[in-house]
């Protein structure tokens, strides 16, 4: 089928038309072909502007469509569109805040989870978040006051610096940077006198750091003639030899061996004791009847005697 040129001519200018239509509206903020769900809301004043965003915990989500005054109730009616993927309750809040301390404004979404979810054409409540700028114009007064309260502090505080600097007293600080001054001038001085020492003793002060290096190098050669003498071989030949000493006091300890029965077999330690009492005996005997041990080789026979108490006190 064959278009005649008039056709052609007249589909040209109506999609040129429709062309046009779409770009102006999409300039103005508007699409055409947008699925976005419109609602409103309203202010005492206007802060927006058209385009202006619509954001949820700062992500934007829709935009200002159409802003338009009511002359009934002085009210500034606010359209705007949302995408339709959000969800939000009907008792939400809309809350107007400003986006930056150079300006502009916009609005969010304060989902309250309450209630039934809204619904396109719906109006919501709406609320003003105080920014900087308002904050700064309503507390100016009080800001003003306590910028004066210092103003007036540091104005005293110069007076006082100004009368103390003019001070000729003791107490002044004319006298006290005075004071500072002599005592820079004695630490100069000093500094001079030890730089004198330094100079007179210098050839002293070499020596002195020569023997220091000597006896470094001397205790060096000290330190590798101890490790030449296998000075841990010896310690550890030490160490062994407390091994078996601590062995052998446990051998003692639990009575093996011959001195270990001395000191822990109780009938052996009696023995000795009952003995030594026997010859302690003995040696009294001899003393007090010498004569039974002259004639020891003899028949006759001499009757043993038990030593009295007396005389056992007396030897």
């Amino acid at each position: 089928m064959k278009i005649s040129r008039e056709v052609k001519t007249a589909i040209l200018v109506i999609s040129g038309l429709l062309l046009f239509i779409y770009l102006f509206n999409y300039l103005k903020g508007q699409d055409l072909f947008s699925s976005e769900v419109d609602f409103y809301t309203e202010f005492d004043y206007n802060a927006l502007t058209m385009s202006s965003p619509v954001t949820v915990k700062g992500n934007t989500v829709g935009k200002v469509e159409n802003i338009k005054y009511d002359f009934k109730t002085g009210k500034t009616i606010v359209e705007f569109s949302i995408d339709p993927r959000l969800s939000f309750s009907k008792s939400s809040t809309i809350k107007l805040y400003e986006t930056g301390i150079m300006g502009g404004n916009a609005l969010a979404v304060i989902d309250s989870y309450e209630g039934e979810p809204a619904v396109k054409g719906d109006f919501i409540q709406s609320e003003v978040q105080p920014g900087l700028i308002s904050s700064l114009k309503d507390n100016f007064t009080g800001l003003s006051t306590d910028l004066d309260k210092t103003l007036r502090s540091a104005d005293t505080l110069m007076v006082n610096l100004s009368g103390l600097v003019a001070d000729e007293s003791s107490a002044g600080l004319k006298a006290t940077i005075a004071e500072l001054n002599a005592t820079l001038k004695s630490f100069k001085n000093l500094s001079y006198s030890i730089q004198s020492v330094v100079k007179e003793n210098d050839k002293k002060i070499t020596e002195t750091l020569d023997s220091f290096k000597a006896a470094s190098a001397n205790l060096s050669i000290l330190s590798e003639d101890l490790k030449k003498a296998e000075l841990s071989k010896t310690i550890d030949d030490f160490d062994k030899t407390l091994v078996n000493i601590n062995s052998l006091l446990e051998n003692f300890e639990k009575g093996e061996g011959s001195l270990g029965k001395l000191l822990k077999d109780d009938k052996l330690y009696n023995n000795l004791e009952a003995a030594s009492k026997e010859m302690e005996l003995l040696l009294l005997d001899i003393k007090l009847h010498p004569a039974r041990y002259r004639r020891i080789l003899s028949k006759k026979e001499i009757p043993y005697e038990a030593p009295t108490e007396k005389q056992l006190q007396k030897n």
